[in-house]
């Protein structure tokens, strides 16, 4: 049985939770409750699991040879003695604070012992000798990827596609000994495939000594979660893959444009797909009072911390909308920041369609602190900056046309090997047919294809000077100089659902940026009054 044959089955039980009457968003945090007790017993049955073994009472041989309302009371206490260490006398079971955090406030909303049953002999029996080899934690992270895939979940808003952050991974190269940081954790992927990509070069950390392995186990890997449901998902992925991290986790519960992001250390490398949106106020709002240029777009934010935050000749890989490429005022002041303090060396233009949000045109920017010849300069840092236009006549990714590391191969190809974009580079390159577009006229007379031959303006890959940046695009970094092809085949369409999406998407993006810039020209009132109408409007999602 392989790992994706278990996700499908753990997927199923999905099914006797809704019958429960338990929604498509508390799916995975009702089934993983139940599934990290029983995972900890895997390992510790295999003996991988040396510390954090959950106490005595709390096991899963306490659930799985009961029944009936005992069955589901056994399991409320537990979920209560976890989350609090204490059992129903009061008396200390455990005061480990990392078994607290993944069971913070944790309850069951089943209200059918059978229910419960099912699912316990469900898990019992899937062949866990078998999902032991592939590794439970890739395992767990299969089920959130599988959630994060069925849109009704809403899930997807904090899920990265597998192969995006393998690519930004392997262009990084996190090393041994360097401290790896993700302000927006989400469910940890991009921490647990920079930890993967050290273990594989390095024997499984056997190529370490000792006081080596404790560093990367403990403190190479942290983590900045808002939203405690998630940050659970987080440390429990983190624990599967055996990175624990220190006392509150790999993953701490705060918010990174809050004092929680202004009192991390400074980090060697830095992996991030920040939240789209604008800050509202709340837990979320951006409350740091040391990012040089204030804003209320997340992103822009996010940058700024980021980019503070790295040590010198630390680099950087972050996800991040269009907006933040072209938008006025503040968002130019963050970029010419940003370019002036860290050597933006590579830009890559993502293809649509491969976040939840359809219609969400994204980027990754690579970037390292400081210049290419001093990490310690803070002025005049960038000198060119190449861009690889993977969107431009590439098909509508979905569930139809899924992305994967196939469309980013020639990418990571240009890349180089050098984690600070300093590989020997050239233009030109013509993956997925760029040099069989058809350009028009108005397409090669833009400023990107000024004085250039008719073959590089074909090309996926171009560099494009600092100097030229500031004279032509005014410190805008939305660069492109390839057309879509103007003959489409009805054929190939996406299913007008898809188009729909894309077109609402861009709207609801517009909505929100509009929002924004209201709320910095003062007219707080009117941008609630209009955010009310449109609440009003289309109602809350159910």
């Amino acid at each position: 049985m392989t790992n994706n044959d278990i996700v499908q089955k753990l997927w199923n039980l999905c099914d006797v939770l809704r019958d429960d009457g338990i929604n498509y968003s508390d799916y995975v945090t009702e089934l993983v409750l139940l599934l990290f007790i029983k995972m900890v017993h895997e390992n510790t049955q295999a003996e991988s699991l040396k510390r954090h073994v959950l106490p005595e009472g709390c096991r899963w041989t306490d659930l799985n040879g009961k029944s009936g309302l005992n069955l589901l009371d056994d399991y409320k206490r537990i979920l209560l003695s976890l989350s609090s260490g204490r059992d129903g006398a009061g008396r200390l079971i455990h005061d480990d604070p990392l078994i607290s955090a993944v069971y913070a406030d944790a309850q069951t909303r089943l209200r059918e012992p059978r229910h419960l049953e099912q699912m316990i002999k469900a898990l019992d029996q899937i062949d866990w000798f078998s999902a032991q080899k592939d590794g439970l934690g890739d395992l767990y992270e299969g089920l959130l990827e599988k959630n994060a895939n069925e849109t009704k979940s809403g899930a997807g808003q904090y899920f990265t596609p597998r192969a995006l952050i393998n690519t930004m991974v392997r262009c990084l190269k996190p090393q041994p000994g360097e401290k790896i940081q993700d302000p927006a954790a989400g469910t940890a992927g991009f921490l647990i495939a920079a930890d993967q990509y050290i273990k594989d070069h390095t024997d499984d950390l056997f190529d370490l000594n000792a006081q080596q392995q404790a560093f990367q186990k403990n403190r190479a890997f942290v983590g900045i979660e808002l939203v405690p449901g998630t940050r659970r998902l987080a440390l429990m992925n983190c624990l599967l893959h055996g990175m624990e991290g220190d006392d509150e986790g790999v993953v701490h519960l705060g918010n990174a444009l809050g004092q929680t992001g202004a009192g991390l250390e400074k980090a060697d490398v830095i992996l991030a797909n920040p939240p789209f949106g604008t800050s509202k106020g709340g837990d979320a709002s951006i409350t740091r009072d040391d990012l040089t240029y204030k804003t209320s777009n997340k992103q822009l934010a996010f940058l700024q911390h980021i980019y503070r935050n790295l040590k010198p000749g630390g680099r950087a890989a972050v996800v991040l909308p269009d907006n933040v490429l072209f938008e006025a005022g503040v968002g130019t002041e963050v970029r010419r920041d940003l370019m002036h303090k860290c050597n933006l060396h590579t830009l890559l233009r993502l293809p649509t369609g491969i976040f939840y949000a359809q219609g969400v045109k994204t980027n990754v920017l690579f970037f390292t602190k400081g210049s290419a010849t001093d990490k310690h300069q803070e002025e005049n840092c960038t000198e060119n900056v190449w861009v690889y236009d993977l969107r431009t006549n590439m098909p509508s990714f979905g569930k139809r046309t899924p992305f994967g590391e196939q469309h980013l191969k020639p990418f990571e190809a240009v890349f180089g090997d050098n984690p600070n974009g300093q590989s020997e580079r050239k233009e030109g390159e013509y993956s997925f047919h760029s040099d069989k577009i058809d350009l028009p006229e108005a397409t090669k007379a833009t400023d990107e294809n000024q004085g250039v031959d008719e073959r590089m303006i074909h090309s996926r890959w171009r560099c494009f000077s600092r100097e030229w940046i500031a004279e032509h695009k005014g410190d805008s970094l939305d660069i492109s100089w390839l057309k879509d092809s103007d003959s489409v085949d009805a054929a190939n369409l996406p299913e007008p659902s898809v188009l729909a999406g894309e077109a609402m998407g861009e709207l609801v993006q517009a909505l929100g940026e509009m929002d924004s810039l209201m709320r910095e020209l003062g007219a707080e009132e009117e941008a609630d009054g209009q955010r009310v109408l449109l609440n009003e409007l289309l109602g809350e999602v159910q």
